[in-house]
């Protein structure tokens, strides 16, 4: 039987995954890390490389429980992160908010971190599943007209899996949250500068064949949902 997003196990299952700061802004709904995840485009992957933390902007895809990483095969980074646990970080920037005070400034956001040990996607079937699901999350409608990858870009590609059990979500919204002597002062101006994303028109390859269009899910490509 298929589990629904309301039977699912609630995120920071391990002290680990649990916020210790700012714990109002926690949420514990695996819908909102689905969200956040399905909106982002970029993660960052932390890994432990020769003894020093680095961090690497990084194309992915989720389906269901299970987030999909993908990179060549000759790629340290990805051998890293075989060998010890990761981190994988998705933040979502929808304003900034203007306090009257210097250190009640803050941002409006969604983000989430996900913890855990990724294993190498080998099966075959599997491995065009998790590439098929990282390009339809970067380009969605893509996969199905485009030529899928050759046995040679396979075997030179790694495709990693991490299942989503340990995972974080914090959201803020809303404006400011100013002393209330700086409030009584006024004179300055305090709310939120929303930011938003927005696609611009879509630009043809130069070496496009002539009368080639644009592809319908290219031009009505919608937003991601705030």
């Amino acid at each position: 039987m298929t589990e629904t997003v309301s039977q699912r196990t609630p995120l920071s299952p391990t002290p680990r995954s649990t916020p210790t700061r700012l714990t109002d802004r926690a949420s514990t709904d695996r819908a909102d890390l689905d969200a956040v995840l399905d909106a982002g485009l970029i993660c960052h992957l932390g890994v432990l490389l020769g003894g020093t933390p680095v961090v690497l902007p990084t194309a992915y895809g989720r389906d269901g429980d299970t987030l999909y990483l993908h990179g060549s095969t000759g790629a340290g980074n990805l051998r890293a992160a075989l060998a010890a646990d990761i981190s994988v970080a998705v933040t979502l920037v929808d304003g900034v908010v203007y306090a009257r005070s210097a250190m009640h400034f803050s941002m409006n956001y969604r983000s989430a971190v996900v913890l855990g040990r990724a294993r190498e996607v080998t099966e075959h079937d599997e491995r065009l599943h998790g590439l098929r699901v990282i390009v339809e999350h970067a380009a969605p409608g893509a996969w199905s007209r485009v030529r899928p990858p050759s046995k040679k870009e396979l075997a030179a590609t790694k495709v990693l899996a991490l299942d989503l059990t340990e995972a974080s979500v914090k959201i803020r919204a809303g404006g400011p949250k100013d002393d209330p002597s700086d409030i009584d002062n006024g004179g300055v101006w305090a709310g939120v500068l929303p930011l938003r994303q927005a696609w611009d028109s879509p630009i043809d390859s130069e070496d496009l064949d002539p009368g080639v269009p644009v592809p319908a899910d290219v031009l009505e490509r919608p937003v991601p949902a705030r």
